[in-house]
């Protein structure tokens, strides 16, 4: 396996879109293109299938140093009210293109820490949502958690909104990492908030445990990984660091690359917490993730409706997603957008009347029957060819694959490919080997975190 980590180990994509941002053919893309694209999505879908929303609520009381995410570092809670308005606003915006009442199938609160803001404010965004919305009747609404600051009001008040998810960013117990990372939370803490949501109704406690981290050990991740099984939550997030310090904004300082563990630690600290999890009757869901056989996700894998999009794994396939807030990034399967990353350019925007994207990329037919792909692959670890490639396509993919057959990571039939057991850690690699954007142009300089 050593050999394979050495090998494999290189700078990829994670694949929540394809194309992936690097590529997007931004001079092409327009807010007219995008606007159409929306109305187009929505005609679509909304009846059949209902609507995702993503909303980004960037604010944390302090810096993680692991979190490549985009946030803004405060104390200050007044802002709480004023982004709040605009997320109102950029609704209203979308539902005037719609030109119908939309349904909200699946909805996800992400940052930064939506706990950071107070539950009466949580009520005022989310009562402003829906005043104008319905609730899909297989709804599926989800929201980040710290640990140290969710409290039972907050879980009240999403729980009467419809949230019956919640996944708690736990990383490491163990304290040095603890400090190396700045996030401290105590075992204690995690378990009396999953406690305390379980008593407040929620189905779905999750947990996100990271591997790779500074001077994190593989007795570490062990400990992290038995004390969670003790706790049990529904389903984990069991993946790793990605180290991309080179990203604007993120917060991977105050630690150095020597810190790091090495390829082939990280390869044993993988190997070890899927054994532990296993053990524990954790089935594995696509990539870096896990639940139990009664989870949704689960559930979800079996009868093959698991999807995956810029909100991560989720239990159904819509095909439009709206995103939300600074940086947050929609989908309406012909199209991506993303919105602009100041806070105050956001507001500005919003404010006056503008959807404020700033970038996206309008998917070509190429480009979509790429993307299914890729997302089967990502979801059911198996693709079949019969999905609209031409030929040349398709031997040129194959050729890109002989490589990791010849090493046992997939299995290439006429048909089909399969990604094996072993090859499963290695499902970026994989993938990559589809992805046409990155064989026709290379990348100069360093994009991706590693792929181990």
């Amino acid at each position: 396996m050593s050999d394979l980590v050495a090998k494999y180990n290189v700078p990829g994509p994670r694949y929540t879109s394809y194309p992936t941002v690097p590529y997007w053919d931004v001079p092409a893309f327009s807010g007219q293109a995008w606007k159409e694209s929306v109305s187009r999505a929505f005609a679509e879908s909304n009846e059949k299938t209902g609507i995702s929303l993503y909303i980004h609520l960037p604010f944390c009381e302090s810096m993680c140093t692991f979190c490549g995410c985009h946030k803004r570092i405060t104390r200050r809670h007044s802002v709480e009210q004023p982004y709040i308005s605009a997320l109102l606003k950029e609704w209203e915006l979308y539902r005037k293109l719609f030109g119908k009442r939309p349904v909200i199938r699946e909805l996800h609160l992400g940052g930064g820490t939506p706990t950071f803001f107070s539950p009466e404010n949580l009520k005022v965004l989310l009562d402003g949502i829906f005043r104008y919305a319905d609730r899909a009747e297989d709804w599926e609404y989800s929201f980040e958690g710290h640990p140290a600051n969710t409290t039972r009001e907050h879980l009240r008040v999403l729980y009467q909104a419809g949230f019956r998810r919640v996944s708690y960013g736990v990383q490491d117990y163990n304290e040095t990492v603890q400090r190396a990372i700045h996030r401290i939370q105590t075992y204690e803490q995690v378990a009396e908030v999953t406690k305390i949501s379980r008593e407040e109704g929620f189905t779905s406690v999750g947990h996100d445990i990271i591997y790779g981290l500074p001077f994190q050990s593989a007795a570490h991740v062990v400990e992290t990984l038995k004390k969670t099984a003790e706790i049990r939550p529904d389903r984990l997030a069991f993946y790793s660091y990605a180290h991309v310090p080179w990203l604007k904004g993120n917060g991977q300082r105050g630690f150095q690359d020597s810190d790091l563990p090495s390829p082939d630690e990280k390869r044993e600290q993988y190997e070890l917490g899927k054994e532990i999890l296993g053990g524990a009757g954790y089935q594995e869901i696509g990539m870096d993730h896990y639940a139990l056989e009664g989870d949704g996700l689960y559930q979800s894998m079996i009868n093959g409706g698991l999807h995956r999009n810029f909100m991560g794994y989720t239990v159904s396939h819509t095909q439009m997603m709206i995103g939300l807030g600074v940086s947050s990034i929609s989908d309406s399967w012909y199209g991506f957008a993303q919105n602009v990353k100041s806070i105050e350019e956001y507001e500005h925007l919003v404010s006056s009347g503008i959807i404020p994207v700033f970038r996206g990329h309008l998917l070509s037919e190429e480009d979509q029957l790429i993307r299914r792909h890729i997302l089967d692959l990502m979801c059911r670890f198996e693709t079949r060819w019969d999905q609209g490639l031409s030929a040349d396509l398709v031997t040129e993919i194959t050729k890109r694959l002989k490589e990791p057959e010849a090493d046992g990571l997939v299995i290439l039939n006429p048909d089909t490919v399969q990604v094996t057991e072993s090859g499963r850690v290695f499902i970026r690699n994989i993938c990559m080997a589809f992805d046409l954007h990155l064989h026709n142009k290379v990348p100069e300089t360093r994009l991706f975190s590693m792929t181990v």
